[in-house]
């Protein structure tokens, strides 16, 4: 018969073991929350949440706060709006939804930032940072996609996608790739919210009670 470890050894190994797994789950989601935040700033910047399609009478796409609308006479697309210049974005839905997404994005990118605090400060308290700051960038996306449709309505939107278009209404357009990615990045920014959640929770429990006890004798 094997020859059990001593119960104090075993808990070592043990722990050991523990916080190589915590580590490199940390790691992965690390790096997955740098991913996201590249994926959610392209999100706001590129223009192709929707378009055109074989149907609509003029060519074009809009984003969150630039468009593009075909000329009648001509081919040419004619392109308007900044992420500054609220006074050429279409719609106040528009408005809104960009501002969520903004802040979504800021959101995420503020808890890149807050992994410097893993030098200085708790562990499982950085986790919970961000693990807060994640689920709001969730709920910032999830307001984003549900108010953006709202401002399909807007003369410019109407005019590149037929009248028969209106709130929540896209008429002979199309949902384009950038739309549906924002709406995928919801749940993406939830599983991250709740991965960091259960490794700040799990982060004070890396050390069994009674191996710190006999950590401390020894000592």
């Amino acid at each position: 018969m094997a020859k059990l470890l001593p119960a104090q050894e075993a808990a070592k190994i043990y722990h050991t073991n523990y916080v190589r797994n915590a580590r490199a789950v940390g790691v992965m989601w690390g790096t997955l929350t740098i991913c996201f935040s590249v994926l959610v700033m392209a999100l706001f910047i590129q223009p192709y949440w929707i378009g055109d399609s074989v149907s609509t009478p003029q060519a074009g796409y809009f984003g969150l706060f630039s468009y593009c609308v075909g000329n009648v006479l001509s081919s040419e697309l004619i392109c308007k709006g900044g992420p500054l210049d609220f006074s050429s974005i279409p719609s106040r839905a528009f408005k809104t939804a960009m501002f969520f997404v903004a802040l979504a994005m800021f959101l995420i990118i503020g808890s890149i930032i807050c992994f410097s605090l893993f030098f200085v400060c708790n562990t499982a308290t950085v986790y919970k940072i961000c693990a807060w700051m994640q689920l709001a960038a969730a709920t910032g996306l999830m307001i984003g996609c549900l108010v953006y449709p709202d401002g399909w309505d807007s003369s410019e939107v109407r005019r590149m996608c037929g009248e028969q278009t209106g709130k929540y209404t896209l008429g002979h357009c199309t949902i384009r790739w950038a739309f549906m990615l924002a709406i995928l990045s919801i749940g993406d920014a939830l599983i991250l919210s709740f991965l960091a959640f259960v490794l700040g929770y799990r982060q004070d429990k890396l050390l069994p009670d009674d191996y710190k006890a006999d950590g401390k004798e020894e000592v």
